[in-house]
């Protein structure tokens, strides 16, 4: 395929810093991404030229105005949303969570059943949990296979009956990597009457998202995992989210969507999350003009933007080959993964993996002094972690190129991984 990679890393200043001399490489990207020129330059422009509260008719308010009304129209298009009144904007997708789940709640009663996932990351279980005490609700669990690392979806038909109200769900695992198949079970659920919250945190930096398509009620993501600030983004149907009370302050409106966004927001974040949206469109209006068919379904920024996103993720599939194969090499290495090739299209780059006889953490230690950053442990991922019996022996490793990264530096990890296990 036709790659331009210097121009793209280009794009992104921290790709350029060394440390002493040393390169950085950057496998730290599930966890946060590094953010591109365009990012920096619209939060400076905020914070100099709009720094003001909202709704004040003076001409730093109207700018402050224009930037949430502008970022909720990229998001919007970014997720194929059907108005920006979906969008709300918060801290972060646990927060927005924590939030939203107070006014759910008020539509349960005592018995109801939520279903949630052995594979999802906290922020998608942690809510839950705490609504389910509060109000004496039944919590289900939707268990994942592992040796296939993806869910059998029968199963989850056992698990709904008449008192189901809520399915949570992740759109891709932030430690197995696994892509899940969101469609089909907000299909099953809608069928029934349920709600569904997809966490879609880990799936947006690499896979087009389509909320009209998938047919969820909820979908949240953070800007900082797709080349962003650290802002949280939640998608609400309208018509769902009309039924909720939100929690907030007497003077604040009632209207969609500012109504769920509890105080005054991060007018400077919420721009960085325009710029990380035009620089998806960028990379579409350059690079991925024959995606651009793919979508013809959407509107015209939709198509560049989720081009921009199918182009990538081909990119970053040949990366997830290189990886899998460059592990599979070192002796007593176990991916804890889909690491079949066929397979490849329902899995990200992120990759995770424990080697016997070694301690997760030492690997990400030895690791960090060769200036190649990766994490290590459970990374919020507690029942996936437990699932696989690996809480009490330190977790996993875990790597996660992105479309900035090079085939060149997943060889380098690779050599340096096995110089470094001599070590430790």
């Amino acid at each position: 395929m036709n790659y331009n990679l210097d121009e793209i890393r280009r794009m992104f200043p921290a790709l350029s810093i060394q440390d002493n001399g040393r390169r950085r490489i950057y496998f730290d990207n599930p966890a946060g991404t590094q953010v591109s020129n365009q990012v920096v330059e619209a939060m400076r422009d905020c914070l100099i030229e709009s720094n003001a509260n909202i709704l004040g008719g003076f001409e730093t308010s109207n700018r402050a105005d224009r930037v949430l009304s502008e970022a909720r129209r990229a998001m919007a298009d970014f997720l194929n949303a059907s108005s920006s009144e979906e969008i709300i904007f918060g801290q972060n997708m646990t927060t927005l969570t924590l939030h939203l789940s107070r006014s759910i709640g008020r539509q349960l009663s005592s018995g109801d059943e939520i279903i949630l996932s052995r594979m999802d990351h906290d922020a998608n279980i942690s809510p839950w949990l705490l609504l389910a005490e509060d109000l004496n609700l039944e919590i289900k669990w939707l268990p994942f296979n592992t040796e296939t690392f993806e869910f059998d979806l029968n199963e989850l038909d056992t698990l709904i009956t008449n008192r189901t109200k809520l399915i949570c769900v992740g759109g891709a695992s932030n430690l197995l990597g696994t892509i899940n198949n969101i469609k089909a079970i907000s299909q099953k659920a809608g069928n029934m009457g349920i709600l569904t919250y997809i966490d879609a945190v880990q799936l947006a930096p690499h896979v087009a998202i389509d909320v009209q398509d998938i047919g969820c009620d909820f979908l949240v993501c953070s800007a900082y995992k797709f080349f962003g600030p650290h802002q949280g983004i939640l998608w609400g149907k309208k018509e769902v989210m009309h039924l909720l009370k939100p929690y907030k302050v007497r003077p604040a409106t009632e209207e969609l969507p500012s109504c769920f966004e509890t105080g005054t927001q991060s007018h400077e974040g919420i721009a960085g999350i325009t710029a990380s949206v035009d620089y998806f469109a960028w990379i579409g209006d350059k690079y991925a003009k024959e995606y651009v068919d793919k979508n013809q379904h959407k509107n015209q920024q939709t198509q560049v933007i989720h081009a921009a996103l199918n182009y990538l993720f081909e990119y970053e599939s040949t990366l997830t080959d290189c990886l899998i194969e460059g592990l599979q090499t070192i002796n007593h290495l176990k991916i804890q993964g889909i690491t079949e090739k066929e397979a490849l299209q329902r899995r990200l780059p992120t990759v995770a993996f424990t080697i016997k006889g070694k301690k997760s953490p030492d690997i990400a230690a030895a690791l960090a002094r060769e200036n190649i950053f990766v994490w290590s442990g459970h990374s919020y991922a507690l029942e996936v972690i437990k699932t696989l019996d690996l809480y009490d022996t330190g977790g996993v490793v875990r790597i996660g190129p992105v479309h900035y990264n090079s085939s060149k530096e997943i060889e380098d990890f690779i050599k340096t991984l096995e110089k470094v296990l001599g070590s430790i």
